[in-house]
């Protein structure tokens, strides 16, 4: 691997052994995200893959869940993606789930059929980013598609049996649309009714088109206590047949781990609590991305 942009992988998949097939990511464009900003995106070949295959096996015992780096492994065409998946259980046949990161964008150019191939060959877990239902919230933040687009295919995904991780932005409204947000964020979630919800708080970084929006006054994120307010009112209308609601990444105010339908009334008893005392909340000084 580029020891100069090291792998990004989501927090959930801290124990999971990386694998590189791809450097950068595909669609590159939100306004938000400067993860990847001067990385060319490229596809590693078939030979780069192998060996860095063949030398996590010489160095030690994979995981046995694997998650494909860099920012959408989906864009790989789907004959590569088959037989990257071949080598991955001949070379290390201790892994029994393999995860990536996708975009609805990614996922559009798959048939269901070809999806349905790659959850026969191990590929359990996409983290997707929605990050608002919100059409208007979505246009500035840059992101492709509609909501419902977004939806649309999210839900192909669990059409196939892969389980959905969505990744969801506190704030990305801005104080100008922040209620809008919040309710059309909840009901995108309760249509697609994941496993795994993760919600993040937007937090502005330099060197981003959004944080010069912030810079020069188009764009104000709401205050702590409004930023509560959001997640609040996510909770409340948020409805999942079952699933895991995470509010516990580092830039979060207020750390929240909740199973869901079950645990609702007492994650919204302790938002409650730090909005009336906001003592309860994460000091700015241990917030990050």
């Amino acid at each position: 691997m580029n020891n100069d942009h090291p792998p990004i992988r989501p927090p959930s998949e801290a124990h999971s052994t990386l694998l590189r097939i791809t450097e950068g990511c595909s669609y590159n464009g939100c306004t938000f995200c400067p993860a990847y900003k001067n990385i060319p995106f490229t596809i590693r070949s078939a030979k780069q893959i192998k060996q860095t295959l063949l030398s996590i096996a010489s160095v030690h015992r994979a995981s046995k869940r694997l998650f494909l780096c860099d920012g959408d492994a989906l864009t790989v065409p789907q004959d590569r993606l088959t037989e990257t998946m071949a080598m991955i259980h001949q070379i290390l046949p201790e892994v029994k789930s393999i995860r990536t990161y996708a975009n609805a964008k990614s996922v559009s150019t798959k048939s269901d059929e070809q999806l349905r191939t790659l959850r026969q060959d191990g590929l359990k877990v996409v983290h997707m980013g929605l990050e608002s239902g919100d059409d208007v919230t979505l246009k500035r933040l840059n992101k492709w598609g509609t909501a419902q687009e977004i939806i649309t295919q999210a839900k192909r995904l669990r059409q196939v049996r892969i389980k959905l991780f969505v990744t969801v932005l506190l704030g990305a409204g801005g104080t100008q649309r922040s209620d809008q947000h919040a309710r059309f964020t909840a009901d995108a979630l309760s249509q697609i009714d994941p496993e795994y919800i993760g919600a993040l708080t937007l937090m502005p970084y330099r060197g981003t088109p959004l944080y010069e929006q912030c810079a020069n006054g188009t764009f104000t994120l709401p205050s702590p206590k409004a930023l509560l307010g959001e997640l609040k009112t996510v909770l409340e209308n948020l409805t999942l047949s079952r699933g895991l609601f995470f509010a516990n990444h580092a830039s979060n105010y207020l750390p929240l781990n909740v199973r869901l339908p079950g645990g609702k009334d007492q994650a919204l008893k302790l938002i409650e609590h730090a909005l009336g005392d906001q003592s309860a909340l994460k000091p700015e000084w241990m917030r990050g991305l």
